[in-house]
């Protein structure tokens, strides 16, 4: 299955770390791998049963291994704004927005949640930011390096952060919690419930609809627990996070994301608001500027793939005897039924509907490129 290969590749030398709910995940069955410095489960009944049940009713994830970072002071908003392309100024509260680190050649250094406060969340922080978990003392280092002394960043590594998704994640929540039913997609607020003071956005990581909860560590079992007496709920594992992202046209980065790829190529250019591109001041705006008129060299596509075979990260993607480039996450897609991937290819064969091939174990596999999601979004917006 998709994301089983990445993860073996990044167990670290270093002793990994547990999660607050370890012991929780063993208990149930998991099996354990190591992946950005941390014991996570990878699966429970298997990857393949898992990824359906979350599109079909509703699953809990542990993403505690993410970064929750909090930022505060006066200038917050300015000095956060020269680090990312996002409108923070603009950002009200209890709103959520994506956005990225970009560094001065307008490499992506990160991608991130970030989230205005309100009701005196998080001792009355201004700004929640979450950030990937193989990257967060990185962008903590970014950060210290480029943020005034005036604003206050306080990593919460007391938090746990769990992440509930699927068709049936709003009717599960909101029987632990009624005031979420009024949440719609990229709104987040305080909650509390059996006195523990959650912060819950309507998003997440599979295109489904759902929540991401950061609930203090110490109450995560507690959580976890009643959530998964809900019927509607069962515990997932990382690699149908994998394969459900993918199947939702979702970049990771390490993989899809890296330094070495643009923000306008990667296909996310609906993150820098038209503020934000014409008054620039940002690391990295140059580039996107750039891109902006002139186009970039490389884009990140979207690929279906002939046959039942799936290609890897790394696979070469041909054009006759060219190498066009690479792909980035790939897999068999449970829903779609069949292997589809990501990959970045030269402008000149992104259009949709090009035919490409792919090399897998000596052999050239034909793919189209095709649009994304692969599998249609389902969040939960205005009518």
């Amino acid at each position: 299955m998709s994301g089983t290969d990445d993860i073996a590749h990044l167990e670290e030398d270093l002793p990994l770390q547990e999660l607050p709910l370890d012991g929780w995940h063993r208990a149930k069955g998991a099996r354990m791998v190591g992946f950005a410095g941390y014991h996570m489960p990878i699966q429970y009944e298997g990857i393949m049963a898992e990824h359906l049940w979350t599109r079909d009713h509703a699953g809990l994830f542990d993403v505690s291994h993410m970064g929750q970072l909090t930022f505060s002071g006066e200038g917050v908003d300015e000095a956060l704004e020269q680090l990312l392309p996002a409108d923070i100024k603009g950002l009200k509260p209890f709103r959520q927005r994506y956005s990225m680190l970009l560094d001065e050649e307008g490499g992506i250094l990160d991608d991130l949640m970030l989230s205005r406060l309100g009701g005196g969340a998080f001792d009355g922080a201004d700004i929640y930011m979450v950030v990937n978990g193989a990257t967060k003392y990185d962008d903590i280092g970014w950060m210290i390096e480029h943020l005034p002394d005036e604003v206050v960043m306080n990593h919460m590594d007391e938090q746990a952060l769990l992440a509930l998704q699927g068709p049936e994640a709003g009717e599960a929540l909101g029987q632990l919690i009624p005031e979420t039913a009024d949440l719609l997609f990229m709104q987040s607020g305080l909650f509390a419930w059996r006195g523990v003071q959650l912060w819950i956005s309507r998003s997440g990581y599979t295109g489904e609809d759902g929540f991401e909860i950061s609930v203090p560590a110490k109450d995560a079992v507690l959580l976890a627990d009643a959530l998964c007496a809900l019927p509607q709920v069962k515990p997932i594992g990382l690699g149908a996070r994998d394969s459900l992202r993918l199947e939702a046209g979702l970049p990771l980065y390490g993989h899809d994301l890296s330094p070495d790829v643009s923000t306008i190529g990667a296909d996310l250019g609906f993150a820098i608001g038209k503020r934000r591109r014409e008054e620039g001041g940002f690391i990295g705006h140059a580039r996107v500027m750039k891109e902006l008129t002139e186009g970039p060299a490389r884009k990140r596509v979207g690929l279906r793939i002939d046959g039942r075979m799936p290609a890897r990260e790394g696979a070469a993607i041909h054009a006759g005897s060219a190498v066009v480039g690479e792909v980035t996450s790939g897999g068999f897609a449970p829903s779609v039924g069949a292997p589809i991937a990501m990959g970045w290819v030269d402008l000149a064969h992104a259009a949709i509907g090009t035919a490409l091939e792919i090399e897998v174990r000596g052999k050239r596999l034909s793919a189209t490129v095709a649009p994304m999601p692969f599998v249609p979004h389902r969040y939960r917006r205005k009518a």
